[in-house]
């Protein structure tokens, strides 16, 4: 997959940007699925780190100078602008009918998912170029952290108040912006997602403030040491993100009982089922969009060049 510069320029950058940013804001409503996910799989990922990691000290004193022009050369407003558009249209649009999907076939959501992932990981997989021990271990690492994440099961509403809202703001934003990892299943883990929804539903500025504050600070912080090692480590890093989708599709197997409680599990699909076929055919569209868009972007997919090689093959002389 294709980084994608932070400047955009032309009409069909601005909407590739945007129908990213829809598809973050999408997968940012179902639990269990990470925008960062979709950021990765369509080639915005480390842009999006880049265009974060601007907002430093140097701009956040020309903001509170108001020298707004200033800021705007120091930030890519167009980028951000473009893909959080995206992000705002997919929440208002989508997220009364995905929660009522995900309250009644909670398997279609994920079987999509499921699909999309998996594709993904195959995609991003063939970049690198050389498996180092040092990259087949980040690649072990990621999966197992993810799994150890995701298979815990949603914690009892917790104790709060500020301070356990700012750090777990922290948390869920870092989580957030990772592949694979949900912040609001992270909110879960530690018992803060209704106290969050709460400090929402009833104006609680104090908290609001704590969880806003701890979002802001973690982000700023976690971007730039995520910069630093893309730089320097970079396919020992693409390895580990890798692993991390690989350890997320426990969450999002679409075959459980007793969805979305502390005694949910993963079960085989019932094949006799007629849900079942919806949820392969979803899963076959979602695996074959993304091999498309990353062919489209890169020549290189190589599900596609497959079965390019395949139909070549299969012609007659």
């Amino acid at each position: 997959m294709i980084e994608q510069p932070n400047h955009p320029k032309t009409i069909r950058e601005y909407l590739r940007l945007f129908f990213t940013g829809f598809a973050m804001g999408s997968a940012d409503i179902v639990p269990g699925v990470s925008g960062g996910t979709m950021a990765f799989i369509l080639g915005v990922y480390e842009s999006l780190i880049n265009a974060i990691k601007s907002f430093n000290l140097e701009v956040i004193q020309l903001a509170l100078r108001l020298r707004i022009k200033e800021v705007l050369e120091l930030v890519p407003w167009r980028f951000l602008v473009a893909l959080g558009a995206g992000i705002a249209f997919a929440i208002l649009t989508l997220a009364h009918a995905l929660t009522n999907l995900l309250e009644n076939h909670p398997d279609y959501l994920y079987g999509f998912f499921f699909g999309l992932i998996v594709a993904s990981i195959i995609a991003i997989t063939a970049q690198i170029k050389l498996w180092t021990p040092q990259v087949i271990m980040a690649l072990i690492a990621g999966s197992v952290i993810a799994f150890l994440i995701v298979s815990r099961p949603p914690a009892e509403d917790a104790e709060s108040n500020p301070i356990i809202l700012f750090f777990s703001g922290m948390i869920a934003v870092n989580a957030m912006i990772l592949p694979g990892i949900s912040g609001s299943f992270m909110l879960l883990i530690m018992g803060q997602y209704d106290n969050v929804l709460n400090a929402v539903k009833n104006v609680e500025i104090v908290n609001l403030f704590a969880v806003a504050i701890g979002c802001a600070l973690g982000l700023m912080l976690f971007v730039r040491l995520l910069s630093y090692l893309l730089k320097h480590h970079h396919q020992v890093v693409i390895a580990l993100l890798i692993g991390f989708m690989i350890g997320s599709l426990y969450k999002i197997w679409p075959w459980k009982e007793n969805f979305d409680t502390p005694d949910e599990v993963n079960v085989l699909p019932d094949i006799a089922s007629s849900d079942f076929l919806i949820v392969i055919l979803l899963m076959i569209v979602g695996f074959v969009l993304v091999n498309l868009l990353d062919h489209l972007q890169s020549r290189s997919n190589p599900v596609v060049l497959l079965v390019m090689s395949r139909v070549q093959k299969a012609k007659p002389i």
